[in-house]
């Protein structure tokens, strides 16, 4: 699994690529949101549009470090998440209660409470 962390304004987005199952891919998700959650509140954009498979370990991690991280003061966001990753959501009954958004754009619009302006605009 990979993941990248870049930056839009105050919101970190957080790419995952791969699989998001146990051992190395669950491990490598909790190690990057212990590191955020040392900085004390923020807004977090998980992408979830490259994971191209999620089992219940998983699941189990990113509800944990969506739990650890709102515990922290952020704000999180799930985005873009993958047809296959959103089935195993749904079937854990888990996507109602996480916030989530099909675009980018959106999901920095709702962490503005506003119109996201792009500083290329």
């Amino acid at each position: 699994m990979k993941i990248g962390v870049r930056h839009a304004e105050d919101v970190s987005i957080i790419d995952i690529e791969g699989r998001l199952v146990a051992g190395v891919g669950a491990n490598q998700l909790r190690d990057l949101m212990d590191q955020l959650v040392l900085k004390r509140g923020g807004k977090v954009l998980l992408n979830l549009e490259k994971v191209s498979r999620i089992d219940s370990s998983g699941v189990g991690e990113l509800v944990a470090s969506i739990k650890r991280a709102e515990r922290a003061g952020y704000q999180v966001k799930l985005l873009s998440i993958a047809p296959q990753v959103r089935h195993v959501l749904d079937l854990a009954r888990i996507l109602p209660l996480l916030d989530f958004a099909e675009n980018e754009a959106e999901a920095l619009e709702d962490f503005q409470g506003g119109p996201y302006l792009n500083s290329t605009d």
